[in-house]
């Protein structure tokens, strides 16, 4: 017999939560492990741990973020980021860090990350921030952020930062993976090895061929 009334209720919540319990990365089954780059022989999803018993408190350390990152590229921003690969006692632990800084008028490009939702803190200046819902919407959810303002960008959902402001900006993003990855859409599209046959990309983006060269020389 189906379940009905407050017993359907229940099975329905039970059944939502545990889609949301595999929406982040793996809970540890243990203490801790701390990423052995090292170590190639063994395959997991992440990294394979090292002996517990050779773990320092190093492996739990990062120190840097009070560093200002060099803006002084073609987009104006630095990411700093502190993943798994910066700090391997984040192995298993579903979570990693970045700072950004910007430089006047400087850009985080849009960009997603595959394995995270991202929640941003401004730290300093002020920033034009947004990102664009799934298909068929693709709804444009924008704001003006300043100094102690926190913005989220859901999982997977391509977002930016444009620095607003007159001087520079630093903000802190928190992310819900040890390795969120990174996809910036015009590396990814244009920049692409080996590249995608520009006739596709013509088509994709309704452009003049010789402008999709042009785009793919650049990147």
């Amino acid at each position: 017999m189906a379940a009905s009334g407050p017993s359907a209720v229940v099975l329905l919540l039970l059944l939502a939560a545990s889609s949301l319990a595999f929406a982040s990365d793996n809970s540890p089954l243990q203490d801790f492990c701390v990423a052995d780059s090292t170590n190639a022989q063994v395959l997991v999803n992440g990294l394979p741990c090292k002996d517990p018993k050779t773990v320092q408190a190093g492996d739990f350390l990062f120190s840097g973020l009070h560093a200002p990152g060099n803006t002084s590229n073609a987009v104006g921003s630095k990411v700093t980021p502190v993943s798994v690969t910066q700090l391997p006692g984040l192995n298993t632990l579903g979570i990693s860090l970045a700072r950004i800084d910007y430089a006047p008028s400087g850009i985080n490009p849009p960009h997603t990350h595959p394995r995270a939702s991202e929640i941003l803190t401004v730290l300093e200046g002020s920033l034009a921030v947004g990102f664009v819902t799934s298909n068929p919407l693709n709804t444009h959810i924008q704001a003006v952020l300043s100094k102690g303002d926190v913005f989220v960008f859901p999982a997977g959902l391509v977002h930016y930062q444009r620095n607003v402001g007159s001087g520079y900006a630093v903000a802190i993003a928190a992310l819900s993976s040890q390795n969120p990855g990174v996809i910036t859409v015009a590396n990814a599209v244009f920049g692409a090895k080996p590249e995608i046959d520009s006739d596709v990309l013509v088509k994709a983006f309704q452009l003049d061929k010789n402008v999709v060269q042009y785009l793919q020389s650049t990147f």
